[in-house]
């Protein structure tokens, strides 16, 4: 994808991999102006996945945006993107339990509300396990707002180049072969 970020409208529907400078790979979409999807395919919580999850999305600048929210988890997120520079930085803030028992994050959340609301109560939640990372955006994808099909499945090892190769999206972003 060869565009320039200027405006919010710009952001929206846009779909990224990055790879934080720990080595955790994660792919995010801004669904909408109030709204993201992402897989995570490396790190602490690798093989998590989640869709429709509210967030604040804001332009702080030309080019410039901060998107955050809180998940059922209790763990909070804030991520700066930079897409004209190919980079973001990113604070995750994961509760105790998170740090303690990650696997029990490591499914498709929106079945498993419940769960994380439950572990939220029965484990720790303090001290928070602070996590700020600079990350090299690897690929960009223009999939428009909206589009159901971007996080559609859990990640699978392989998936990041599946995408950046061509082989997993067709030309009107839906998933090939599926």
């Amino acid at each position: 994808m060869d565009k320039h970020f200027t405006t919010l409208d710009d952001f929206l529907g846009t779909h990224f991999i990055y790879t934080y400078d720990n080595g955790w790979e994660y792919e995010w979409y801004a669904k909408n102006d109030h709204t993201v999807d992402y897989r995570i395919h490396g790190g602490m919580v690798g093989g998590r996945w989640v869709t429709d999850q509210p967030a604040d999305i804001v332009m702080l600048t030309a080019g410039i945006y901060k998107i955050s929210w809180t998940e059922p988890t209790g763990t909070d997120l804030a991520l700066d993107f930079l897409p004209n520079e190919l980079k973001l930085h990113g604070t995750i803030f994961f509760p105790k339990w998170v740090e303690e028992h990650p696997e029990i994050t490591v499914t498709y959340q929106n079945e498993h509300i419940d769960l994380m609301h439950e572990s939220r109560e029965k484990y720790a939640t303090y001290p928070k396990l602070v996590v700020p990372e600079f990350a090299q955006i690897t690929y960009m994808g223009d999939a428009g707002q909206n589009n159901n099909a971007v996080i559609s499945e859990a990640p699978y090892a392989g998936m990041p180049n599946d995408i950046r190769n061509g082989n997993y999206y067709d030309d009107h972003y839906q998933r090939l072969n599926k």
